[in-house]
């Protein structure tokens, strides 16, 4: 196909489509979801796909077809492999017959994520190989390789981008798509995939047995490589290995680590001809402690001892800044930049029109002095509207409401989570509550949609991956078979309605369900939804705030009156909480 300008993600999908992949699964998080975005819209798909409800379930699918012969990818980012930790440890006992490669996309300095924990530390405990791309080129070139490398180990390989590789643009050189005719095939084999301890303990032994060889593969392969050049040496991993060769000096050897497991022998006989050993890499000190581990009496700087951060992303001038601490680097190359000072600040804000902006006005209004745990999506950003208190993880707002609720604590509690979120991992936690008699408020923020990480659609939104109508599932449905009895729908453009639910649910003690119903506002642009832009009356309004305050970005304040850009998207609400009666429907009389 020739040389192409591409996202990270793109290149990783074309690679896909070349290694001839049959089957691809996994749940959108960033900097993940473009891999099965751009996958999913191609026009001559000969294989499966699908969005799945969350990373354990769609780990479990691609391992049952990687099973059945055929190759398969399962993505999504560093946080969602917490969740498919169970099938993955396991998976490393079993073993493939196809090709299996999971795709834990990393987010150093956490740009859209709540902690910036490193996928490698899964590849080191699940005893797995784990490629490290350097660049988007290499991100390319390692997915073929990781499917043959998981087909001639019979095990999953892990393949962790980051951030910089995913979302930077680059020129790529493409291969042909791949003739994609393979069809999966099940072979009974109970001492292979069921897992009783008997079998166990002789898969983890095999497991074990294998690491050598998958060590010294991984160099055969050019993963891993070094050039001497000189008495000291520089040793980096991942982004920072392309940042380290833009700006090494002559006269330093380089090792580059593009995959774990390292070898050791290997690594020792390299670090062993210096006289002192430099590590750079993003996150945990994974190579720093092999290092360490071989070099016998060699110095070696890095991040156990303060040369280099545990935490935050690697750039250029990081790199330059950690080179020339160690004496790597004579001078410091990028020039000190002083930002602009007094510029306002711009924290991410919800869309103008969001449904979560009116829903969490409305729990403010009714439950001023609640606790209100929420979860991971768009809605996080209520945080800066005084209606979220917690956030750890997909799922925990209905199970740290029931905790607090449980703890003794005599605040209401009104927690929040979205429709998508609900799917991943909110039923369990509601089941739990009701089972346990919690005494909470549960908002869904039902927008119909996963909207945070690019508008992929879920089991709520009638679509699946690939645009084919599904039925859509009834999360009323769900909450009453959870044994809730309490359950109502609410439109959150409605304020008046909405507050008179959020009444009636604050009177009832237990588990109580209230379903905010409302399309996200992009989408119901994308779908030529048109209500209108609304105006202010200057001559009425007072000046008061009032809808200032309510916090929606096309509503401004100048010359002492309140005023409505362009940004309005006609949802009403700021005409229903005027005091003044100053906002209107613009051309209505």
């Amino acid at each position: 196909m020739g040389r192409k300008y591409l996202l990270g993600n793109e290149a990783i999908a074309h690679a896909c489509v070349e290694s001839g992949v049959n089957f691809v699964s996994g749940y959108p998080g960033t900097p993940s979801s473009e891999v099965i975005d751009v996958l999913r819209v191609q026009p001559d798909r000969s294989y499966y796909i699908e969005w799945s409800v969350n990373e354990k379930v769609a780990f479990e699918n691609a391992l049952a077809a990687a099973w059945c012969g055929i190759r398969s990818l399962c993505t999504m980012k560093h946080v969602g492999l917490n969740v498919a930790a169970d099938p993955l440890m396991t998976s490393a006992y079993t073993g493939v017959t196809g090709g299996l490669v999971i795709l834990s996309a990393d987010d150093p300095f956490a740009h859209s994520s709540q902690n910036e924990q490193d996928t490698r530390c899964y590849a080191h405990f699940a005893r797995l190989p784990c490629l490290d791309p350097a660049s988007i080129q290499e991100a390319h070139d390692m997915i073929p390789e990781a499917f043959v490398l998981s087909e001639e180990l019979g095990l999953p390989v892990i393949f962790r981008p980051t951030t910089r590789i995913c979302h930077s643009k680059g020129d790529v050189d493409l291969g042909e798509p791949a003739v994609n005719i393979r069809k999966g095939e099940f072979h009974k084999d109970p001492r292979q995939y069921v897992v009783i301890p008997a079998h166990t303990r002789v898969l983890h032994k095999k497991l074990n047995e294998k690491q050598s060889s998958i060590r010294k593969q991984l160099v055969e392969r050019g993963f891993n490589h070094y050039q001497i050049r000189g008495k000291i040496a520089l040793i980096a991993s991942g982004i920072g290995a392309t940042y380290v060769q833009e700006l090494l000096p002559e006269g330093i050897s380089f090792m580059k680590i593009g995959a774990y497991p390292i070898d050791e022998e290997w690594l020792g006989d390299f670090v062993k001809k210096h006289e002192k050993v430099l590590v750079i890499e993003e996150l945990a000190p994974e190579v720093e402690e092999v290092v360490r581990q071989v070099a016998g009496s060699v110095p070696v700087l890095g991040k156990k001892n303060g040369y280099a951060p545990y935490e935050g992303e690697l750039s250029p001038q990081a790199v330059a800044a950690i080179m020339e601490k160690a004496g790597f680097l004579p001078k410091y190359p990028f020039p000190k930049v002083d930002p602009i000072q007094n510029l306002p600040p711009r924290p991410p804000i919800l869309c103008a029109g969001c449904l979560h902006r009116s829903a969490f006005f409305a729990i403010k209004k009714v439950f001023r002095d609640a606790i209100y745990p929420s979860d991971i999506g768009c809605y996080t950003l209520g945080l800066q509207l005084g209606v979220v208190d917690t956030t750890i993880c997909m799922g925990a707002s209905i199970t740290v409401a029931s905790g607090i609720s449980h703890s003794g604590d005599p605040h209401d509690l009104v927690c929040t989570i979205g429709d998508s979120t609900f799917l991943h991992t909110g039923i369990q936690g509601l089941i739990n509550a009701v089972y346990n008699g919690a005494n909470i408020t549960v908002v869904i923020l039902d927008n119909r949609i996963t909207a945070m990480t690019g508008h992929q659609p879920n089991p709520n939104t009638g679509m699946t991956a690939c645009g084919v109508e599904s039925p859509p599932v009834s999360l009323d449905a769900i909450c009453r078979a959870c044994g809730v009895s309490f359950v109502e729908s609410a439109d959150p453009y409605d304020i008046t309605g909405m507050v008179n639910i959020l009444q009636e649910a604050k009177k009832r003690k237990g588990v109580k369900v209230i379903i905010a119903k409302q399309m996200c506002v992009i989408t119901a642009r994308r779908a030529g939804v048109k209500r209108g832009r609304y105006g202010v009356d200057p001559e009425i309004c007072s000046g008061c705030g009032t809808c200032i305050r309510f916090g929606c970005p096309a509503i401004e304040f100048a010359d002492e009156k309140a005023r409505i850009n362009e940004l309005c998207s006609g949802c009403t609400v700021c005409a229903q909480i005027c005091p003044a009666g100053a906002i209107a429907r613009e051309g209505k009389k």
